[in-house]
């Protein structure tokens, strides 16, 4: 099923995408990558989204028709490092290879430098393995920094990760 790109919306989440929510962050192909846990109850789905993504500085669930297929979030650093913010982003499996990652994270990006003026870098960090998710961040105009060696623990390993950056003036 091809997706018309346009009709991808992104919005703050909202606790009757607990449903939604659970098709996604309970499917361990997604929730490999990322360092929260494979949700495997409503309840536990209906607890993060209460306490962990409406609450957060700016998470945005990926819609189509209204309905979440994924996310983006952008933590922003605090005090001296309060210049810079990490991205990270997930989506359902069936939508995968579609584009679609690509589309939110360049319709993001303008949206967190205007709604968080003060940030100068946008950064994010794929796992070397996860080839999908690197060429995301290069189609979307991220620029590869460099490969961290034996940088991030996830789901009880440590991986090589691999830096990109998107800056307030590119």
């Amino acid at each position: 099923m091809k997706i018309d790109l346009s009709s991808i919306t992104l919005r703050p989440f909202r606790l009757s995408d607990v449903e939604d929510l659970m098709t996604y962050a309970g499917d361990e192909q997604v929730t490999r990558n990322l360092r929260w846990k494979t949700l495997t109850t409503k309840e536990e789905t209906f607890t993060f989204l209460k306490d962990v993504c409406i609450p957060h500085p700016w998470r945005r669930s990926i819609c189509i028709d209204d309905r979440s297929i994924g996310f983006i979030s952008v933590f922003p650093w605090s005090g001296d490092e309060g210049h810079k913010a990490d991205m990270g982003y997930g989506i359902a499996p069936k939508y995968w290879g579609q584009g679609i990652a690509t589309e939110v994270v360049k319709t993001a990006v303008p949206q967190v430098f205007r709604e968080l003026p003060h940030l100068l870098r946008i950064q994010a960090f794929a796992n070397s393995d996860n080839k999908a998710s690197q060429r995301v961040l290069e189609k979307a105009g991220f620029q590869r920094e460099g490969l961290l060696r034996k940088y991030e623990y996830i789901k009880g390993v440590i991986i090589d990760m691999v830096v990109y950056s998107f800056l307030s003036t590119d």
